[in-house]
């Protein structure tokens, strides 16, 4: 889905942060489908990869950037959305030019996964991801991840009204006072993983109150907006969004603060990002190569140091500061690899949201 941002710009601090990676040019990231090709590289035109990228685009072209000041390989970024590139790349099967794909979340991995057109991780990568960022398939790795909060007015509720569960969002009593974006890839994802911790009937039932007591906008920076005008007192969104505003003018969340569900709750999913290497690549050593570099300690710093306040998942490297730590989370246990996409927008469908 497309970010209030932008997927917004690396900072200095994060360009500076990588020894022996640093000095990176910044290429403006144009518009959703435009190639653009990493500069500077010395390696041959065999070793060039293609990318098919629906991660933050600024963040990407950064990892792309130093991967190519270190390696000499060459990449090109197609930008577009989760469910976009994942459907593209399933229509174009053997014949996709795509190498890698890099989404935001992890119902388009699955999908590209469920259609057999990953190849899988090696040992190298894995050993650099931690299991419970990776689907238990190995066929793809975490690289990022963000977590699931209630964004709620603070002039509007006290934390004493907050809800306790994601599931208490269904109750009459909230209807008219919450928002969220049905259509975007963020939220489908967080109902992928109600669906696989609560089953098929609760989710069901949780949709269709969520018809009759939501709010729907488009895009999770305009439902952040809403709560902030008080419009609605609250609304499901992932935590990136409010850090990113504050740590700019703050105008669009001033009145706002987060609420962590915790508990191990459907409320607070971590959703992972994912990257995988597609079969029908002629540059899996390339390829391999890349996403090796971005789960590595020099890209999961770009990650920790950059401005998407996305969590890094590998190597170590530590959250940004600013962030409630992974750890604190207490998100539930959920398998990436059975996310189902498909079967959320039926029951998304079904319940009249989408």
């Amino acid at each position: 889905m497309k970010t209030w941002f932008n997927k917004t710009a690396i900072s200095r601090t994060a360009l500076t942060a990588i020894a022996g990676v640093s000095v990176f040019a910044l290429a403006a990231c144009g518009g959703s489908t435009t190639p653009a090709a990493s500069e500077g590289a010395q390696g041959s035109a065999t070793d060039a990869i293609t990318v098919y990228n629906a991660q933050h685009q600024e963040l990407t072209q950064a990892w792309v950037d130093a991967f190519t000041k270190e390696t000499g390989i060459k990449v090109t970024l197609r930008n577009g959305d989760d469910s976009e590139l994942s459907n593209q790349i399933i229509a174009e099967g053997a014949k996709s030019p795509a190498d890698v794909f890099l989404t935001e979340n992890s119902p388009a991995m699955t999908q590209v996964e469920n259609a057999g057109l990953f190849t899988g991780i090696d040992a190298k990568i894995q050993s650099q991801v931690p299991a419970e960022y990776r689907p238990s398939t190995n066929k793809w790795t975490g690289i990022a991840a963000r977590s699931t909060v209630f964004a709620y007015n603070k002039t509007k509720l006290t934390e004493a009204q907050l809800p306790k569960s994601i599931m208490d969002l269904a109750d009459p009593a909230w209807k008219g006072k919450w928002a969220a974006s049905p259509s975007g890839a963020d939220f489908q994802a967080i109902v992928s993983a109600m669906l696989e911790i609560k089953g098929q009937d609760a989710t069901l039932a949780w949709l269709k109150a969520m018809k009759e007591n939501s709010k729907a906008y488009k895009g999770n920076s305009t439902a952040m907006k809403a709560v902030n005008a008080g419009e609605v007192d609250g609304a499901v969104i992932y935590h990136y969004y409010w850090f990113g505003d504050q740590a700019k003018t703050g105008e669009n969340s001033k009145n706002v603060a987060l609420h962590y569900f915790k508990n191990q709750d459907p409320g607070a999913f971590v959703s992972i990002s994912g990257g995988g290497v597609l079969a029908s690549s002629k540059h899996q050593a390339s390829a391999e190569k890349f996403l090796e570099f971005i789960t590595g300690k020099a890209g999961q710093t770009i990650l920790q140091t950059g401005t998407s306040f996305e969590y890094p998942v590998a190597s170590d490297v530590a959250a940004n500061a600013k962030l409630v730590p992974l750890k604190d989370l207490d998100a539930p246990k959920v398998d990436a690899a059975k996310l189902n996409s498909q079967k959320v927008t039926d029951l998304m469908t079904e319940a009249g949201l989408l």
